[in-house]
């Protein structure tokens, strides 16, 4: 799993938020306060960057279209996360989300790839470099679809994901976040 080659082109990593980098809950996270990082996640992010990584966090949000918190809180919540990732020497360079519901037509609600594909043009990054990181197999099939390199993660619903099987062709499985990070941000590969 390595890092990439140096060139023009930026080294990409497609995060997804909720049990990846969170803990994730069948409640939904509704506020800041219920906003927590999951163990070595923070300091993992931290180590992409100084890794020269550019992070994008790609994540679907029907809470939103639910009704249980609005687009202010949202922001909010993102911002408990930037300001802890900035505290940690790390940077998340964009979020990207679906505020829809699970009926809805959109092509940014994953397992769609609206929102991959809308990742790497803004960073101007090639998908077969790009690496994309999930716990739930929508995540995985959105980051396949868009041409990216698949990580399940077992935090969050990555057991239950593992479990269920049916992963993409050449779906890569780490423990957490942070062993992701020490795996493609290792010396010689930055």
């Amino acid at each position: 799993m390595p890092g990439g080659e140096r060139g023009a082109r930026p080294k990409l990593i497609i995060l997804d938020r909720d049990g990846v980098i969170n803990l994730d809950s069948d409640a939904y996270i509704k506020s800041p306060d219920e906003w927590r990082p999951l163990p070595g996640s923070i300091e993992a992010i931290a180590r992409l960057t100084k890794a020269g990584f550019r992070i994008a966090v790609v994540t679907n949000q029907s809470g939103v279209a639910r009704g249980l918190f609005d687009l202010q809180v949202l922001a909010a919540i993102h911002a408990k996360m930037l300001g802890l990732v900035e505290k940690a020497g790390g940077r998340i360079d964009a979020i990207f989300f679906c505020p829809h519901g699970p009926n809805a037509a959109c092509e940014c609600r994953k397992p769609r790839p609206g929102l991959f594909v809308e990742a790497l043009e803004r960073f101007g990054a090639l998908p077969a470099e790009t690496w994309s990181v999930g716990d739930q197999l929508r995540d995985l099939q959105a980051a396949h679809a868009a041409g990216c390199r698949t990580v399940l993660v077992l935090s969050g619903k990555g057991q239950a994901t593992m479990q269920r099987g049916d992963l993409p062709p050449g779906t890569i499985v780490r423990v957490d976040l942070a062993a992701v990070a020490a795996e493609i941000a290792a010396p010689g590969d930055s």
